[in-house]
């Protein structure tokens, strides 16, 4: 088997085996307010992530070899395996994420100054299709670069597991013979017992996980802003509305009375204003004479 093919058989089955245990440990660490991929999240998460990278890596290597090339490892591959592909990993994935990222960025300025001598020089492309047909450009060459790059990197995962194929020892016997051992690898012989550690577990989790939440009932968060308001129901006292009209009719009579005594009031200064208007005249009467007796004629 080639060493591609048997690094992509090993570590893609690790993969999901593992992934569900770091995902209920990601839930638990947002349940406790804690962000799994910053700080002291990332810690935890990455401490958890090795034993049961360990314990996944050689299930499945164990698994792969016994079925694919019909030879059974010796004890202890997980733990030595996953030693050499977490050294090989920390050296080779920094090296693939730069050179991806150089590429991408020689790609996008080669295909921009391509775009912009067509643009010059042969026909001026609309905005909508240049900016796809630099995506299409520039994306395919960053892709085929992402793939070759995996690609070498499984080449090398396969390449580390290559000796623990050599030294493991070949499944001998019949068909049947190899039937039968490979079930006994996949079925336990305490089933019950599988079955009450891993129910036992998952209640566990889920204790942890809702004793860790703020709240056990979903509510709204404290900046959410209502869109409705909800109306509440008045409750009508006869007692209390009458009496209020009472005294709303009392202020309205005083506001009556009030208004009857400055009318009055307005009435009598205007009475006393005509009386006196009549001896104006008299006297504007008696002034004119006196004024031509005293003149001179011409």
């Amino acid at each position: 088997m080639s060493n591609t093919k048997l690094g992509l058989l090993v570590f893609w089955p690790t993969f999901w085996t593992g992934f569900p245990i770091k995902l209920a440990v990601v839930l638990l660490l947002l349940a406790a307010h804690m962000h799994p991929w910053e700080g002291s999240g990332l810690f935890i998460v990455l401490l958890v992530s090795i034993p049961v990278d360990i314990w996944a890596l050689g299930l499945c290597a164990r698994t792969v070899l016994i079925d694919r090339l019909k030879v059974d490892p010796h004890p202890g591959i997980g733990l030595k395996l996953w030693i050499r592909w977490a050294a090989f990993s920390a050296v080779v994935l920094p090296i693939i994420k730069i050179v991806v990222s150089a590429v991408t960025e020689i790609a996008k300025s080669t295909v921009s100054s391509i775009v912009e001598s067509i643009k010059e020089n042969i026909y001026n492309i609309p905005v909508a299709e240049q900016i796809s047909l630099e995506l299409v450009m520039w994306g395919s060459v960053a892709s085929v670069t992402l793939i070759l790059c995996i690609v070498g990197w499984l080449y090398g995962l396969g390449w580390l597991a290559q000796p623990f194929v050599k030294n493991a020892k070949p499944v001998l016997g019949t068909a049947d013979d190899q039937a039968n051992f490979w079930d006994s690898l996949r079925i336990p012989l305490d089933q019950p017992l599988l079955l009450t550690a891993f129910t036992g577990v998952g209640v566990v989790l889920v204790f942890i996980f809702w004793g860790l939440l703020p709240s056990t009932t979903p509510h709204p968060h404290e900046e959410y802003v209502y869109s409705f308001e909800k109306k509440e129901v008045v409750k009508i006292e006869p007692q209390k509305v009458l009496k209020e009209t009472e005294q709303v009719l009392a202020n309205a009579e005083l506001v009556v009375s009030k208004l009857q005594e400055e009318k009055s009031g307005d009435s009598e200064t205007s009475g006393e204003a005509s009386d006196l208007s009549p001896n104006a005249k008299q006297e504007n009467k008696i002034e004119k004479p006196t004024a031509s007796k005293n003149g001179k004629k011409p």
